[in-house]
């Protein structure tokens, strides 16, 4: 199997995550101001939890190999990613301090704990699969905000996170560890409990994502 069987076993929760209201006010420019910062702070706790999922792939992977496939994600996320999203949020008027004091949503909770939780007790595929739905599905929606005709480019404030995720450095950093998760699920069989596991485990994490952008516009 692959990453696109699992996409497949859950279409209709993939379909609302990637075309979500949420995304689609981004890409008109009609997203309300405070929902968007109301997902920014989250955002920025999310990353958090997601970098120590991505320390814990070291401490669960069974080799060398699997430990070096995780060093760069968690490098980038720390190094690169985090530092960028709080670069961005300052231009919106959010400091770090200011992220670092928020409570976390329980929408963010369920969503980090379910992925840290299943990275725990499974192994090192559970793991990537339960954090696979966020990196494919912006860079899915990256992609097709910056290709869609419908797209408002000027005026847009949200403009800048559209490039950002549709541009090529996130897609070809996504595409990479595409290739290692394809890699990863290439002897597991999709018919097999095994198989049928692990698209449970994306799809509960794709319908957390379903949430996560929910929360932003209901919570404010």
């Amino acid at each position: 199997m692959n990453h696109q069987d699992l996409i497949n076993a859950c279409a209709s929760d993939w379909a609302e995550y990637t075309k979500h209201s949420f995304v689609q006010q981004l890409a008109s420019g009609e997203l309300e101001h405070n929902a968007f910062l109301h997902y920014l702070k989250q955002d920025f706790l999310f990353l958090k939890q997601y970098t120590r999922a991505y320390a814990l792939a070291i401490y669960k992977a069974r080799t060398l190999a699997e430990m070096r496939m995780a060093l760069p994600s968690v490098q980038a996320l720390l190094e690169s990613e985090i530092s960028h999203h709080v670069s961005y949020c300052a231009d919106w008027g959010i400091s770090e301090a200011q992220m670092e004091a928020e409570p976390e949503t329980f929408g963010t909770v369920a969503y980090t704990r379910f992925v840290l939780d299943t990275g725990m007790s499974g192994d090192v595929i559970d793991l990537y699969v339960a954090l696979a739905p966020c990196s494919i599905g912006y860079a899915t929606i990256g992609a097709q905000l910056l290709a869609s005709p419908t797209t408002k480019f000027q005026g847009n404030p949200y403009a800048n996170w559209i490039t950002m995720y549709g541009g090529e450095e996130f897609q070809e950093s996504v595409q990479t560890g595409i290739k290692q998760l394809d890699t990863l699920l290439k002897d597991v069989d999709l018919s097999s409990e095994r198989g049928q596991r692990l698209c449970h485990i994306f799809k509960t994490a794709t319908r957390m994502e379903v949430a996560f952008w929910q929360q932003s516009l209901d919570d404010t």
